[in-house]
């Protein structure tokens, strides 16, 4: 068996996942998200288990992952349940992932990048993962709990850049 194919398939079935949301249901949105976070783990360990890491896996998995929780808060926004810049916060680690990008290609270094998950990027999933559970189940946050998102994209943005620097060693 491929475990690439397998470990592919599993990040494949996020995206499907995130239309549950449409669904106006405590529990089928719990399962969504139980499921979501199920298959990220259990892709994650396979590919770096069995060396079966792919150029194809590194790009499919942090799209389902990200396709699946904006998803979710278009959902949440359209119902009410999060303000506009509420969602902004929470999708703002991908804004500086957008400028990290721009910075290695206007920089030059692009094709020597090795690109990798770091740890303050997981932190805002789990994070961002955790809030859509306790949205799902209708908690309400304070305004300066969507800044932790914030200072996560931020965190993210400066270990992305010290990993341009070591690389360059």
């Amino acid at each position: 068996m491929n475990i690439s194919l397998v470990s592919n398939g599993l990040s494949l079935l996020r995206a499907p996942l995130a239309f549950c949301f449409l669904v106006d249901n405590v529990c089928v949105r719990l399962v969504a998200i139980a499921l979501a976070m199920f298959t990220d783990g259990v892709d994650g360990y396979l590919a770096r288990r069995y060396k079966a890491t792919s150029t194809l896996g590194a790009i499919l998995d942090p799209l389902t992952d990200k396709f699946f929780v904006f998803f979710a808060l278009m959902v949440f926004l359209s119902e009410g349940r999060l303000l506009g810049w509420q969602v902004a916060a929470m999708m703002s680690r991908d804004f500086f992932l957008c400028l990290f990008g721009l910075y290695l290609y206007f920089s030059g270094h692009w094709d020597s990048y090795r690109f990798q998950s770091v740890r303050w990027g997981k932190v805002s999933t789990a994070l961002q993962l955790v809030t859509l559970v306790l949205l799902t189940l209708s908690v309400q946050f304070p305004s300066y709990f969507y800044c932790l998102f914030i200072l996560f994209g931020v965190l993210a943005f400066i270990e992305f850049c010290s990993l341009v620097h070591t690389c360059r060693k």
